[in-house]
Order: structure tokens, then sequence, then C-alpha cells
């Protein structure tokens, strides 16, 4: 039996002080417009608190809204496409975001606490906007009331907008306000033309058409692969030690733990997958810029800062090679994210954004939320205990990765032998039985992918 979530009403929040009055457009820069990034992310994070603590969820929050909503008023913009190719945001006096009410009879214990949960149920705690939905409404919010007290978040928050860096600032700012802060300690930043601009004359440096797709005919997100699942595993620490080890006795490098895993899962996915042995393929990821740029970017920006980085081999070279060499690329692709490479990459951006710049087929998206502070989204009883990433598009990858802390709950039942985290892998279902075996190799220790 799916359980049913009730829709009880959805209302426009607009700010209390409204900050303009007369309609304007902002600029997005060349990393907001990423075609790769137009795209929804939606995610939920889960308060299993009693509502004696906070008696009115929803008043609570839509409040603050209404009060941060002043200084980020472009969230309640309209993006829209200008002449010549590319976005900007269309702001009009007396918007706001859409904030839908929903209530649901179980408690969150009974669900345990959302932190595995079952796809039918969890799509329904996030709004799913349609593509024109999510661009007249770049940022919908979902708040639903369970019969515990506890309460979900539900976010859908269009990619082009902010990254998740800048929506947890803003998220922080209205979990400040509930708390009893008046006043931004940090004012947010838009200036993103300028910040994030292309050069005159424009100069790239580097070669990103040898691994970026230039077809305007092509979507990353209208790729058929069939079903797409999603697939949520626990990755103890002392099997990822092993395996640190493991590479550390055969290529004489230590790897963190995103390099480590991120190699095996790339390589396992790929050879779960029977991915033609000629076709490339694409490890991707995300380098936070804001202090990579000259000057940096400063305090407050809150658009996206981060560039995608990549590694990309032929399928054979992949499966063929040994894993210590997959894990020292992905090292070593993190040494090219300086302020040219940004530069370049936005100057790559003007030179041929109407000529479709993608990331192109057969991309893995890797992400890890393990210390984004999303615990700092506190509304007066403490932060989340689960947050949870819907989203099987991402980067340009129709199969992302997340790396994930335990819930809170969760993680104080376990014992040391246990610490880890959990590992969320969204791939074409055919794929699933082959990658969960591969999986189980690791977990007894077998890292031999042949």
């Amino acid at each position: 039996m799916v359980e049913t979530i009730s829709i009880e009403e959805t209302t426009n929040i607009s700010p209390n002080n409204p900050p303009f009055t007369q309609t304007h457009t902002l600029p997005l820069s060349h990393l907001d417009i990423d075609l790769n990034l137009h795209v929804t992310f939606r995610y939920f994070r889960v308060y299993a608190y009693p509502s004696n603590q906070i008696p009115d969820p929803f008043n609570l929050i839509t409040s603050a809204l209404r009060t941060a909503l002043g200084p980020y008023y472009p969230l309640t913009g309209t993006i829209r496409p200008v002449g010549g190719g590319g976005y900007e945001l269309l702001c009009t006096p007396n918007r706001g975001i859409p904030v839908v009410k929903a209530s649901m009879d179980f408690s969150l214990e009974t669900l345990n606490y959302l932190d595995d949960p079952d796809e039918s149920l969890s799509d329904q705690l996030v709004p799913n906007p349609d593509p024109n939905e999510a661009m007249e409404h770049p940022m919908i919010l979902q708040i639903t009331l369970f019969k515990c007290g506890g309460y979900v978040l539900g976010s859908a928050v269009h990619n082009m907008l902010c990254d998740g860096m800048g929506a947890s600032e803003f998220f922080t700012w209205v979990a400040e306000l509930t708390r009893g802060e008046t006043r931004l300690m940090v004012e947010p930043v838009w200036n993103r033309d300028v910040l994030l601009g292309p050069r005159e004359p424009t100069r790239v440096e580097f070669p990103f058409g040898e691994f970026l797709s230039l077809d305007k005919e092509f979507s990353p997100y209208m790729q058929n692969v069939g079903p797409v699942v999603r697939v949520c595993f626990p990755m103890l620490e002392k099997w990822l030690d092993r395996f640190k080890e493991y590479l550390v006795e055969r290529s004489g490098s230590k790897f963190t733990t995103f390099e480590a895993l991120g190699a095996f899962i790339w390589q396992a996915r790929v050879k779960a997958s029977n991915i033609p042995k000629d076709r490339k393929v694409k490890f991707a990821y995300l380098m936070n810029i804001r202090k990579v740029t000259k000057p940096a970017l400063p305090k407050g920006y809150w658009g996206n800062g981060c560039m995608q980085m990549y590694v990309q081999l032929t399928a054979e070279e992949l499966l063929n090679q040994p894993i210590w060499k997959t894990a020292m690329l992905i090292k070593n692709s993190k040494y090219n994210a300086t302020d040219e490479y940004v530069r370049s990459y936005i100057d790559f951006q003007k030179e041929n954004y109407d000529k479709g710049i993608t990331a192109g087929q057969d991309v893995s998206g890797f992400t890890d939320w393990r210390h984004l502070g999303h615990s700092k989204v506190d509304f007066g009883s403490g932060g989340p205990v689960t947050v949870f990433p819907l989203s099987k598009h991402f980067m340009g990858s129709i199969e992302p990765c997340y790396f994930l802390p335990y819930s809170s709950h969760g993680r104080n039942k376990l014992n040391d032998d246990d610490l880890g985290f959990k590992v969320l892998v969204c791939m074409r279902e055919s794929a699933r039985m082959k990658f969960m075996d591969q999986m189980d190799k690791f977990c007894k220790l077998d890292f031999d992918l042949s």
C-alpha cells in the first residue's frame, strides 16, 4: 500500500517589505545558464521534533520567508530566454514563491524518518514542476506536517538561479529568522555578469572541446536509457579504510574518500551498464571556485559558484586499467581548477553557447553532501534528522551519485563498526543487479572488478 500525502493549500509568499516597485531584469552568469544546469533540483529535509516545540511549522516558516525574500527577492523572479541565446531573470513587483501545505496521517518514526524512503512516497514530499512552471517559479516549497508533530521541508529550486551552497545560504537565513535573528550578517550579492562575465576579447586556454559536446539538438536530460531507479546502501568506514590501503599498496599515493570510492563506483556502474567499449564515458563533479577566482567571489555571492570538472576515458580504458589509475585521474583533475580555467570556460561558453554545450552522453555525476552544513538549517528545535536528494538529473548526468550522511536518528543507533555514511546512486534499472554484485564484492573487501 502506498502512503498518500494530502495537499491542503498552496500559498503565494511574497516579501513583507517589497524591495522594488518597477519591473526589471537581472543578468545571469555563464555558469548559471550552463545547459547542464537547466534542471530543477529537488530534495527534502526531515524535522522529527514534537509539535510542542514548534506549534505551527507552516506559519513559522512562511512568516520568516516573507522577511527573507526582501534581500533575496530574485527568488520570486521568472527565468526567461533572451535574444541571441542565454537567459535572464525577470523581476516583477508583488510576486512571491508558491509554498504548498500538506499533511500525512503517519508518524515519521513509522517511516524510519525517511532515511531511505520509498520512491512513490518521497516524490510526493517535494513539488515537481513541469519545465515551463519551473522557469515561471524557480523556487517552489512544500511543508508536509506529520501526525507525530514532525514535518518535512521539500524544495524544488531551479539550478540556473543558484547552486546548492547558494540555496543553503538562503535557507540558513530563513532558519535564523525563525530563531529570532533580525538582520543579515552578510548581504546577498548579485553582480553575476560582472564577477563571472566573459572577457573582452574572449580567450580560451583549455581544450574544452575535447570532453564537451557541441550539439544543439542534444538535451542531456532527454536521453533514453530505460527506467532509472535510486539505489541506497551503507558505506562503512572499515571497508573504505581497507580499500584506501589497497590503493596505497599499489600506487604509493593516498586518496580521499571521494576519489577512491568515486573511482570504484564509476567503474562498477559502467561495467554493469554494458556500455560499448569504444564509447567515451565521463566522471563529472563540482568544484567550488569561490576562492579560486581572482579576486575571490565576495561573501554573500549566492549564484552558481562551482565549476563542473571531468575525467574522460573510453569504457574499455576505464574497465581495463587498474582502479588506482582511475582514482589518480580524479585526484589530478582537481588541479585544473584555477582562475584561468574558470575564465576560459566562461569565454568558451560565450563563444559557443548557441551551439549547445553539454557534457554529452554517459556522464556519471558525483557529489558529496556529507559536509555541506545542512544541520545549520534549524528552525528552532534542531537541525534536520535526514536530508535526501530526489533529483535523477544533475550535472548533465541522468545517473548521479550522492554521498550522504546517515540520518541523525539512524546514526545514534550505530556501533563503532557501523560508522560511515550512505551512498545514493541513480542508475538504469537494467544495471542494478550487476552493479550491486560489484558493491557486494567491495563490502567483502574484494576490490577486483574484472
